[in-house]
């Protein structure tokens, strides 16, 4: 039961690492990107953040499943720039990205709403499966918080400047295929 609960940040972060250590390595990212990752990092952070500093009620639960949404609409911002940069093994990823993030998104929202009724009469074993993993959340700030700063250091200090290489080279291949 709590492996189904762990399962979609399993793979989103399975995923992240993908895309992040093998396609952005490989193509670089402009400016836009390096900019905009590290704000989709951030929107997500404030979904967690409101779950982990935040009692679990009504008014609260709407306000999670507007950041949810927000942060789930605004990931996609990107894909203007990926549909020129981006090999065709990239955009699904991203595609399994777009997938992944709201399904974490409810999880983490089910583990916080299940914990808040552990230990009543009412409680399922949802409930108390949702209690052990309550952890779940503050691990999922810090996991957050540390690719924000990977991105902001490697990306913002330590990488130079954006030199289109890889992706130039599929964009002049993609040209003249079409």
């Amino acid at each position: 039961m709590k492996w189904l609960l762990i399962l979609p940040f399993a793979l989103q972060g399975l995923v992240i690492l993908v895309d992040e250590f093998y396609f952005h390595w490989k193509r670089d990212l402009p400016m836009w990107e390096r900019v905009g990752h590290p704000l989709d990092v951030c929107t997500l952070l404030a979904c967690f953040g409101w779950l982990v500093y935040r009692p679990f009620n009504e008014s609260n639960l709407i306000t999670y499943i507007c950041l949810a949404a927000f942060s789930c609409i605004f990931v996609t911002k990107d894909e203007w720039v990926h549909t020129r940069l981006c090999e065709p093994g990239e955009q699904w990823l991203h595609s399994l990205l777009f997938l992944l993030q709201p399904a974490a998104l409810i999880s983490a929202g089910a583990i916080w709403a299940l914990a808040a009724s552990a230990g009543t009469a009412t409680s399922s074993p949802w409930a108390t499966a949702a209690e052990d993993l309550l952890f779940m959340l503050p691990l999922q700030i810090a996991l957050q918080v540390g690719f924000l700063a990977y991105q902001l250091i490697y990306w913002g200090i330590l990488r130079s400047p954006y030199t289109p290489t890889d992706s130039s080279t599929y964009d002049s291949k993609a040209a003249q295929t079409a």
